[in-house]
């Protein structure tokens, strides 16, 4: 069965993942399929939220992120996520639109 699993970050203790939640919800995302990592910045390498819901994710299912800016400390590291994810057979959702590696 292909699930879809979210990841949100949020980078200040003081914000609200609350936002985000409500996106994975409308997209689909099941409330305990929602891998979450709070107060750390993007150029934290230690996401342990991220790294339980890259292994959560089998083929056929979908990772979804509310914007790229969660997933990723800059755009090598988005391209290397995206092309390991579909090398596993697994789509990305960046807020509701599929990546697509072969897109321009």
């Amino acid at each position: 069965m292909n699930e879809a699993i979210g990841y949100a970050r949020c980078s200040l203790d003081e914000q609200d993942l609350t936002a985000q939640r409500g996106i994975f919800l409308g997209l689909g995302v099941a409330e305990e399929r929602i891998y979450l990592d709070h107060g750390l910045t993007g150029t934290n390498r230690e996401r342990p939220g991220l790294n339980q819901a890259l292994a959560a994710v089998r083929a056929g299912d979908t990772l979804v992120v509310p914007k790229l800016d969660r997933l990723a400390r800059s755009v090598p590291d988005a391209r290397a996520i995206g092309d390991r994810l579909t090398g596993r057979g697994v789509k990305l959702s960046l807020g509701g639109s599929l990546y697509d590696p072969a897109a321009p």
